[in-house]
C-alpha cells in the first residue's frame, strides 16, 4: 500500500476531503460502486474527532428522552451490524446504569427506556436486566449504596475508534480505483464549466503540490467544516455560512486497579449529563465532558478543570476509590460535529442527526451525525453521485465483511514485535511516530505499553531503520505521550 505523492492521478470522479470515519465510509461505499476516488486528510486518518470518541458503538440510550427514536433505531442496527463485520475491533458488553432516589431520571423512566432500547434494536440486543440494590452492589463492588434505587443493565458495544476508521479505509483501498493519502491538504478550488473542479493539493509534511481535476467534491470535515470551507469559499459571490456548533469533550484513562468494575457503567451527573466508565484493554476510560469552544481547535487538549470534573464524578459513585490526578494515565480531547439547530437551547440537546448541504450541484458537504451511523450517513450522497453517472446504487454492498483490516488489532492481545512494526510502516500509510504508536498500535502513553520490555528500549532499537521510512527522532520516543 504505497503512499507516494507522485502516485496521485490527475483526474478523479470524486475527491473526499476529510479522513475521519465519515470520509472513510464514503470512500468504501463509492469504491464498491466502481467510482474513481481520492480521499485526503490534512493530518493522519482518524487523527481528530474520530479518534476522540468514548470508544463505543451505541444506539444512544440517552437520546430516547429527546424522542430521537429514528436515530436510536438506526444506530442500534448499525451497531449490531458492525459487531458481525468487525468482531476483532468491537465487542458487545453489558452497561450498568445505577439509579438513586435523587436521580433526575427516576427508575420507572429507566425501565421504559431499557425496554424501548431492546425494542428499537429489533430485539437483536442481548436483553436488558433490572437489578435491585443488593444485586447491584454484588455485581458492582464499591458502588455507593446509600439512596440506591436499583440498577439497569443494557447492552451496547465497545470498540477501537481509530482502528475501525483505518480498517474501513484499508478495505476501500482493495479496490484499485481508489486512493487515500494522509497529510495532504486541499488549499485551492476553482469551479469551471459543468462544475468541473480544479483542485490544488499540498503535502503538509514535505511541501509538494499538485493540481488535479474532479467531477465531484465531498467535504466530510466534521467539526472543522466551517473553518475549512470559509477559507476555500470566501468570495464576493459566495461565502460559506456557519453550520457547526463545536462542542469539546475530554476523556481520561485510569488504571484498571483504581475501580473494582468489570463492565462499563453510565453515571448520571448533577449537571444533567452522563459520564461513561468503560473498562477496555486492561485500562478504564472515563468520559466525557461538554464545553463550547471557539477558534482553531485542531488537536484539542484536555483541561485541568475537565479532568477534575471526571474524577469527582467517579468518586461520587465510588466513595472509597479516592481517585486523584496520580491515577490518570493519559487524557485526550476532541470536538463533536454538532450541526446548528435553532431550536436547541443547549449543547446536550442538540440533535445528532447528520445533514447534507450543497455548495453547487457537484459539491456536497456532510456534517453532524454519530460515529455509529457513519455507513448509512454516506448513502445519500453516494446514491446521488452513482445515479448521476448512470450507475445503479446498491445500499446492501457495504453490509459485506471487510476484505482487509488493520495488521494489529487492539482487542486481539497479539504481541507487538519488531517484524509487526516494520510491516505496519510499510503497509498502513504511516508517516510519523504518532501515526504508528497512537493509531496503528493503540498506545496513548507509555503507561499503556503492553510489553515487559521498556517502551524506550524497544523503539530506540528500531530507530535507525524507522527514521529511513517515517518522521521520527530520538526525542519523539523519549518524550512520547499523546496530548
Amino acid at each position: 500500500m504505497q503512499n507516494r505523492f507522485s502516485e496521485i492521478d490527475n483526474y478523479y470522479d470524486v475527491l473526499i476531503v476529510g479522513g475521519g470515519i465519515t470520509g472513510a465510509g464514503l470512500l468504501r461505499d463509492l469504491s464498491m460502486h466502481n467510482m474513481n476516488c481520492l480521499l485526503i486528510d490534512k493530518f493522519d486518518f482518524s487523527s481528530q474527532t474520530s479518534q476522540s470518541s468514548s470508544k463505543m458503538l451505541h444506539g444512544g440510550i440517552r437520546y430516547l428522552e429527546n424522542f430521537d427514536f429514528k436515530l436510536v433505531w438506526e444506530a442500534l442496527h448499525e451497531k449490531n451490524l458492525w459487531l458481525k463485520l468487525t468482531p476483532h475491533l468491537t465487542e458487545e458488553r453489558p452497561f450498568y446504569f445505577p439509579v438513586y432516589n435523587n436521580s433526575k431520571r427516576p427508575f420507572w423512566m429507566l425501565r421504559i427506556g431499557f425496554f424501548l432500547y431492546d425494542l428499537l434494536s429489533g430485539f437483536k440486543n442481548s436483553p436488558h436486566r433490572i437489578l435491585n440494590p443488593n444485586e447491584a452492589i454484588n455485581e458492582v463492588p464499591g458502588l455507593k449504596f446509600d439512596g440506591l434505587s436499583g440498577c439497569g443493565v443494557y447492552y451496547d458495544a465497545v470498540m477501537d475508534d481509530a482502528q475501525l476508521t483505518l480498517a474501513v479505509i484499508f478495505d476501500a483501498l482493495t479496490h484499485k480505483n481508489c486512493q487515500a493519502r494522509n497529510y495532504t491538504e486541499l488549499f485551492k478550488v476553482e469551479v469551471g464549466e459543468d462544475f468541473l473542479n480544479t483542485c490544488t493539493i499540498r503535502d503538509t509534511l514535505e511541501g509538494q503540490e499538485k493540481t488535479i481535476t474532479c467531477k465531484y467534491i465531498i467535504y466530510a470535515l466534521g467539526p472543522f467544516t466551517d473553518i475549512v470551507l470559509r477559507k476555500l469559499y470566501n468570495s464576493k459571490t459566495y461565502h460559506w455560512p456557519s453550520k457547526i456548533l463545536p462542542s469539546g469533550g475530554t476523556h481520561i484513562w485510569i488504571q484498571d486497579t483504581s475501580l473494582e468494575i468489570e463492565n462499563p457503567m453510565l453515571l448520571q451527573t448533577k449537571d444533567n449529563r452522563v459520564v461513561f466508565v468503560v473498562p477496555q484493554k486492561g485500562k478504564i476510560l472515563v468520559g466525557t465532558t461538554e464545553r463550547k469552544i471557539h477558534g482553531d481547535f485542531f488537536n484539542l487538549k484536555a483541561t485541568d478543570e475537565e479532568v477534575e470534573y471526571l474524577l469527582k464524578t467517579v468518586n461520587e459513585y465510588f466513595p472509597n476509590a479516592n481517585l486523584n490526578r496520580s491515577d490518570v494515565l493519559s487524557s485526550f480531547a476532541g470536538v463533536r460535529p454538532l450541526v446548528i439547530d435553532d431550536s436547541s437551547a443547549t449543547l446536550g440537546k442538540t440533535a445528532r442527526e447528520h445533514k447534507v448541504f450543497q455548495i453547487n450541484k457537484n459539491t456536497f458537504v456532510i456534517a453532524g451525525g454519530k460515529y455509529t451511523t457513519f455507513r448509512v450517513m454516506a448513502q445519500g450522497i453516494t446514491r446521488a453521485i452513482v445515479n448521476s453517472v448512470g450507475g445503479r446504487y446498491n445500499s446492501r454492498l457495504t453490509e459485506s465483511p471487510l476484505h482487509r483490516t488493520c495488521l494489529y488489532n487492539s482487542f486481539s492481545g497479539h504481541e507487538i514485535t519488531q517484524e509487526l512494526v516494520f510491516k505496519i510502516v510499510e503497509e498502513e500509510k504511516v508517516r510519523t511516530f504518532e501515526d504508528l504508536v497512537y493509531r496503528r498500535l493503540s498506545i496513548p502513553s507509555k503507561e499503556h505499553w503492553p510489553l515487559f520490555e521498556n517502551f524506550d528500549d524497544f523503539f530506540l532499537r528500531l530507530l535507525p531503520e524507522l527514521e529511513k521510512k517515517i518522521l521520527i527522532t530520538k526525542e519523539d520516543i523519549l518524550n512520547y505521550t499523546h496530548y
